[in-house]
């Protein structure tokens, strides 16, 4: 049987915003599989599992560039907040971007190769990082970037340095950089609904399904009559309908206007937009989680063993 810490227990609670004892009772139920335990709390407590899902604990940051029709957004990833803030971090991930919208790298291996100088590390970019590791102390690394290079017009927007957005569209900028801040507000998945990848359908349809089944043994066990399979068949699809409004770029209403859609609002600034990639620092990373407590007496055992 899996041990469940009080840092798994911790973890968990951070992602879903549930009650400490349901966070347990989910990771009992699910031998320790976080995935797992945080769709259970899914199925128990609805939506309001789901809110936090996305907060993300690795550290780094999302830098851009844009020359011409040529747009890059590279996420660069570091140990701690403290290495975000140096200036030769930060002036390393922007000059980075700027390589990458001028030489079009075809993966991190072709970028880390490129010709760059800077604070006296060279001549390429990979030798710079090795060089800033050394001199700052701390791991950083090159994750991941997107190049656009159709020859379309390119908008971007920065959320601090933590959340980054590159928007491919035809027709008015400022539109397209109203959409680029709502996508890093509203973080859909796709363009519109019948782009929303299958295997996130399946899921909530999964969810849902499970939710009502889950409302249906309450009801017999309350001694109520539970509901036809015909109204739980709607309250699922219904569920997953929701779930492509909200997940779909157009769809969504807008931040600055919530009395109309995106797909709206674009319409009436004569301006269509392709695709857009959203990177959100550490998005996928899970950062270490030390069980301080097991350590101490972990310490404290081999120093009676010692003695």
């Amino acid at each position: 049987m899996t041990a469940i810490t009080a840092s798994m227990v911790a973890e968990l609670r951070a992602k879903t915003d549930a009650p400490m004892m349901e966070c347990k009772r989910a990771l009992t139920e699910a031998a320790g599989d976080m995935d797992k335990a945080e769709e259970l709390l899914r199925v128990k407590l609805g939506s309001k599992a789901g809110k936090a899902a996305a907060r993300i604990t690795a550290e780094g940051v999302v830098s851009s560039a844009i020359e011409g029709t040529v747009g890059a957004l590279l996420e660069v990833n570091c140990e701690t907040d403290f290495v975000t803030k140096n200036d030769s971090f930060l002036a390393l991930t922007n000059a980075a971007a700027q390589l990458i919208a001028q030489h079009k790298p075809a993966s991190i291996e072709a970028l880390s190769a490129l010709p760059f100088e800077m604070d006296g590390f060279g001549p390429t970019l990979e030798d710079v990082r090795k060089g800033l590791i050394g001199k700052i102390g701390e791991n950083m690394t090159f994750r991941r970037f997107k190049l656009y290079d159709a020859g379309t017009q390119i908008a971007s927007y920065l959320h601090g340095t933590r959340i980054g957005v590159l928007v491919e569209f035809e027709g008015d900028l400022s539109a397209a950089r109203d959409t680029a801040m709502h996508i890093a507000a509203m973080k859909p998945v796709a363009l519109q609904s019948s782009d929303v990848p299958a295997e996130l359908i399946e899921k909530e349809r999964s969810v849902a399904a499970a939710k009502a089944a889950e409302d249906a043994a309450t009801a017999v066990a309350e001694g109520k009559k539970p509901q036809s399979e015909e109204i739980v068949a709607k309250r699922i699809e219904g569920s997953v309908q929701k779930f492509l409004k909200e997940a779909s770029l157009f769809n969504q209403p807008f931040v600055k206007n919530d009395k109309q859609t995106v797909e709206q609002m674009l319409k009436a600034a004569n301006t269509s937009v392709k695709s857009f990639t959203i990177y959100v620092v550490g998005e996928g990373i899970e950062k270490k989680v030390d069980d301080f407590a097991a350590e101490v007496a972990a310490q404290v055992a081999a120093a009676q063993q010692a003695g």
